[in-house]
């Protein structure tokens, strides 16, 4: 069951993004908000909070804006009904592509990691 859609406060709470990237990622078109208030407040719905939830991670593995664009455009070509086969693929190759990067940042994040970890306890040794 879906939620009513929620001003940009309880997106806030609910992603742990600011204020401020929310109103970025508008800026740069990687989230509209789904509808407004009558005084004219921003509201996101279920599915603007999923995106957001999905793109969030990108950012600390180093992806860019552009290729966050790339992803939820992607995504948006993916949830289309009306999508002809040919940008859906293309689209599905997108999707692919992104994740294959992906995966070879975290394994570069994890080997840095373990490297990390090898120095503090090296230099744990030397200090007894």
């Amino acid at each position: 069951m879906n939620q009513p859609p929620v001003q940009i406060g309880e997106v806030v709470a609910r992603t742990g993004l600011s204020h401020r990237t929310l109103r970025y990622y508008e800026e740069m078109g990687l989230l509209t908000p789904s509808s407004r208030t009558d005084g004219g407040f921003r509201l996101y719905d279920d599915a603007d909070i999923e995106r957001l939830l999905l793109i969030k991670p990108m950012k600390p593995l180093g992806f860019s804006i552009e290729e966050m664009r790339l992803l939820v455009d992607a995504l948006d070509v993916l949830g289309d009904p009306a999508a002809n086969a040919a940008d859906a693929s293309s689209a599905r190759a997108k999707v692919d592509a992104i994740r294959d990067d992906a995966l070879t940042k975290v394994t570069e994040m994890k080997d840095a990691t373990a490297r990390a970890e090898s120095f503090t306890q090296r230099l744990a040794q030397i200090s007894r």
